[in-house]
Order: C-alpha cells, then structure tokens, then sequence
C-alpha cells in the first residue's frame, strides 16, 4: 500500500475487524454480508473517521459506480460454497477496483469441508478478468499442517494490477 501510494481500500468481507485493527488504511470501507458484523465494526472503530462500514448489498446498490484503488479480500474465497455467490463476489471484487486487487486465499480445487470448498481462483481471474496480472505473489510464512491447524494456515497473499 505505501509503495503504490494507495489510499483507499475496500474489502469484500470485512468480518469482525480483528485483521482491521492491525493495519493503517488512509480510507478504508468494509463491506459484509452479516448486519451484525457491521454493527460490531461501527461501534469498534467509531472515533476512527478514516472507516466506513455497508452491507454488501446495501453499498453495492447505493454505490454502483464506485472503484477503489484496492479491493481485499482476506480469508473469504473458500467460504463461498455456491458457485453462483463465487462468480458474483468475484465479479465485485474486480470491477470495484481500479488498480490493484488483494487475495489472501487458497489457491486450488478442492472440497475441504461442508464450509470450506478451496478454489482455484486464478483460473476464474484469467478466463474472467484478463485485464488484471498477477503483480506480487507472497507465500505464507506458516503453511498449513495438519498437526497444527490452529497457527498455520493454507492461504497465501495474490496480488494483482490492473494493466
């Protein structure tokens, strides 16, 4: 982000706002599915103005025509069990950007649990979003082990630019 001097940022599935509170966004906006989680984030981050959180739905119908300098999207893909809600949240991470897209992810086919279906999302970006090229790709420090689940993870951070 400092060295491509991004300063706004929308994330695709904001969550609780644990992984927020570690960054330093100049203008950052969550978006998620859960009314919920955005009432939890309003209240956690509300003396910080540099944040906004919508629902998905409620941001996308208002905001149409909004892009972003960088979409995120951290530990969501593999959530999205229907593939129609996968081609749609990938439509929307894509089009809401206009430089640079972030994915922490897995990046492989296959059906892990009744939750969790890992997809190779590369595949979706090249036959789907062939104006985006992979810039960056930054291995986890902790891959998964199966022995150690809980401190390891099977994601990786993809980031793309817009040519």
């Amino acid at each position: 982000m400092k060295e491509e001097g991004v300063q706004n940022i929308l994330e695709f599935g904001c969550g609780d706002g644990n992984q927020l509170s570690l960054a330093r966004y100049p203008h950052y906006i969550g978006l998620d599915v859960s009314q919920s989680a955005i009432r939890h984030n309003k209240e956690k981050f509300r003396a910080d103005d540099t944040k906004q959180f919508y629902l998905v739905s409620e941001f996308l119908q208002s905001h149409k025509d909004f892009s972003a300098e960088l979409c995120l999207s951290l530990d969501v893909i593999y959530h999205l069990i229907q593939d129609e809600i996968f081609e749609e949240y990938m439509r929307n991470l894509f089009t809401h950007s206009h430089r640079f897209v972030g994915v922490y992810a897995s990046n492989k086919d296959e059906l892990h649990a009744p939750h969790v279906k890992h997809r190779k999302f590369s595949k979706w970006i090249e036959q789907n979003a062939r104006e985006w090229e992979l810039y960056r790709f930054i291995p986890n420090k902790y891959p998964f082990d199966e022995k150690n689940p809980n401190h390891t993870s099977f994601a990786d951070f993809y980031f793309y630019k817009k040519r």
